[in-house]
């Protein structure tokens, strides 16, 4: 079911592209522009009628009011299951116990006397999250978007996901039960590229050219969304193209692909356990990375045996035979844990798992992962759910250069300069000789007219 690859003896000739030795899917990412880029100039041109097109012709419905109504989620958390309210409740106990303690505060540092400057964390005014309903109804990411925006004190958010066939063109009921729950009321059943283009853009009724600028000196129009500073949330191919494309227009928190796990293992791991982990992520989508990652090749033959089993008794099994098959899964055969804290590296997985002896210890030299899980009772499904950390990481590779969701996404920093004039006059002449070796002497009188 998934293919090896062998990299024992590979670092003997030299040094060795890891990162090319496990690919991964491949998204023809030049296709999904050519279809995504229209779409973001129709909702920007025509703002709330291309949105019902759009709805209508991909998710099947025909949406009247983007907007859900209050008495509807509220609805839908009267009608939720305990049990899963229980859950979420917990879910948000531990994301925002970690989130408050990830808020930074105001760090302000004295240079001399009368000079100050204040590291100032200020919080996004308004931002637009995004949550999938195609394949499953991800009511997790709800929270991993929320409770970090709402911990970093952003004072607007809104919150769209695609509208639902079976469930009237609005969203997921679960979705909104968690939004109510959360006391998110700006819900809209919007999906796809024009759900980030609404945000980017803005929509409002009676205008030709959606977002804000449009609705100025109209007294026909009124605003069904406002434009928004920040969108984060993962998406298909389609809403990561949409944020690639209108970043700049709006701020994004990553292009995030489908989801995908690395486990680093040796002959301490139980094999049940890391073939249920690789299902766990493969059940998400067709094209999800599946790598183990093992000096042990007595513990892949046992994987595979493991996985023949358990793919077949679960629900979704064809999903799962598709992505542990693809190009993007495999079994990872190296020389030793060496060689493997090597691949996971250059794979920098958006998952990493380690099952192995002194597993912390292994995980401590990991510097490129979204998330590290430990041993052998931390598998990523713990992650998705209540660890109390977020799911919202980079893919692709992205965890060499880039975090997942936090607290620190929805705030931005501000510099405030506090200089009396003995602080000037400390440095006035430096600026001064700086400025003039720049050939800018206007900088340099700003300063001396303040000692004329």
């Amino acid at each position: 079911m998934m293919r090896r690859i062998d990299l024992r003896g590979a670092a003997d000739g030299g040094p060795t592209d890891y990162r090319a030795a496990v690919p991964r899917a491949e998204f023809d990412i030049e296709a999904a522009t050519h279809a995504v880029r229209p779409i973001l100039e129709a909702v920007r041109t025509r703002g709330l009628e291309a949105i019902r097109e759009y709805s209508e012709r991909f998710d099947g419905v025909v949406v009247d009011d983007l907007r859900v109504s209050p008495e509807a989620m509220r609805t839908a958390l009267d009608e939720l299951d305990p049990a899963i309210r229980a859950g979420l409740e917990e879910s948000v106990r531990r994301l925002r116990a970690t989130c408050a303690a990830e808020l930074e505060q105001d760090v302000t540092t004295d240079l001399g006397p009368g000079a100050r400057v204040t590291h100032r964390k200020v919080p996004v005014g308004r931002v637009g999250l995004y949550v999938p309903g195609g394949l499953a109804p991800l009511v997790s990411s709800v929270l991993m978007n929320a409770v970090p925006a709402q911990t970093a004190g952003v004072g607007s958010i809104a919150l769209a996901s695609p509208p639902q066939k079976d469930f009237g063109g609005s969203v997921h009921p679960t979705i909104l039960a968690a939004c109510a729950l959360l006391g998110i009321d700006e819900v809209y059943a919007v999906g796809g590229a024009q759900a980030i283009a609404m945000f980017a853009y803005g929509v409002s009724t009676g205008s030709t050219t959606g977002g804000t600028d449009s609705t100025a000196g109209r007294t026909d129009s009124t605003v069904v969304c406002a434009k928004v500073d920040l969108v984060t949330g993962p998406g298909n191919i389609y809403v990561v193209t949409a944020k690639r494309l209108l970043k700049g227009e709006i701020g994004i928190d990553s292009e995030a692909g489908p989801t995908e796990i690395a486990i680093l293992a040796d002959d301490t791991a139980q094999a049940s356990y890391v073939a249920a982990d690789l299902v766990s992520q493969a059940e998400h989508d067709p094209l999800a990375a599946a790598v183990l990652v093992t000096p042990s090749e007595r513990l892949a033959d046992e994987v595979l045996v493991e996985l023949d089993k358990q793919v077949f008794a679960t629900k979704h099994t064809d999903r799962i035979r598709t992505s542990l098959s693809g190009v993007q899964s495999g079994v990872v055969l190296v020389d030793d844990l060496e060689q493997g804290l090597e691949v996971v590296d250059a794979y920098a997985a958006e998952h990493l798992e380690i099952h192995t002896e002194d597993a912390a210890a292994w995980a401590a030299r990991v510097r490129n992962a979204g998330a590290i899980f430990v041993g052998p009772h931390a598998p990523v499904s713990l992650g998705d759910y209540c660890a109390g950390s977020n799911h919202v990481l980079p893919t692709g590779g992205c965890a060499c250069h880039s975090s997942g969701l936090s607290v620190r996404a929805f705030t931005k920093s501000v510099h405030v300069v506090e200089y009396s004039r003995e602080g000037l006059d400390e440095v006035a002449g430096h600026v001064v000789t700086l400025a003039e070796a720049e050939d800018l002497p206007g900088h340099g009188a700003a300063v001396k007219v303040r000692f004329a």
